[in-house]
């Protein structure tokens, strides 16, 4: 006997395995990151011998998911979001023939790029923030698009050309750690800091509530420096 609810079966069908198969892609370039960044750290070993002061160049694998390079007082983690997202109709990808031929290609799987000081991990400084400097959308054919800051998005949003190989994942890291290394801590605005309760002074430094922000009192959205 036919069911009358064929159709609806059928789409849910053809839409999860369409969000698995982006799903599964956006693994196999994070599994790429993870390479290209263990790559690098062995790379760095062999290149910088000694230095005055111990600079780390280490690479930490935090699961399936996720991990981190920590570099100088910087760390970079990348984290891949286990669901898959369309772009916007107002999103300028959605505005290419690209995606006008077929509409399936704007379903993309997202890798995070947050930029946070070593120090705050170093000493538990739960108060502290850190920054999206990028973000990496994929797609079922390997075609990518970044948002992100200065070198990281300005070099990489062309959707329907663009394609996620493992070159271009080294570049993508390659300027991750070159626009973090030019992402300096500024101080802090003198009116956020002037006032400090007794309970806060009393607290071990570790756990200090004056968050530490390399732009801190500025909307980093705005930043140009």
């Amino acid at each position: 006997m036919h069911s009358s609810n064929k159709p609806l079966f059928d789409a849910v069908v053809a839409k999860s395995s369409l969000k698995q198969e982006v799903y599964a892609n956006t693994l196999v370039a994070f599994n790429e990151f993870k390479k290209q960044t263990v790559s690098l750290t062995e790379d760095y070993s062999k290149t910088i011998k000694q230095t005055k002061w111990p600079i780390p160049f280490e690479y930490k694998d935090r699961g399936t998911f996720e991990f981190e390079l920590k570099f100088g007082s910087d760390i970079l983690i990348f984290f891949m979001h286990t669901n898959v997202f369309e772009f916007s109709r107002d999103h300028e990808v959605m505005k290419t023939s690209y995606i006008k031929k077929d509409k399936e290609r704007s379903y993309c799987g997202i890798i995070h790029i947050f930029n946070f000081l070593a120090d705050s991990f170093r000493y538990n400084r739960s108060n502290d923030i850190g920054y999206l400097i990028g973000r990496i959308f994929v797609n079922r054919e390997s075609h990518y698009f970044i948002e992100g800051k200065r070198e990281i998005g300005l070099l990489y949003n062309n959707f329907p050309t663009s394609i996620l190989d493992h070159q271009t994942i080294k570049t993508i890291i390659s300027s991750a750690i070159e626009y973090t290394i030019n992402f300096d801590l500024l101080t802090p605005p003198y009116d956020n800091m002037k006032e400090v309760t007794v309970m806060e002074m009393q607290t071990t430094l570790d756990n200090l509530q004056m968050r530490t922000g390399k732009r801190l009192g500025f909307r980093f959205q705005e930043d140009t420096i």
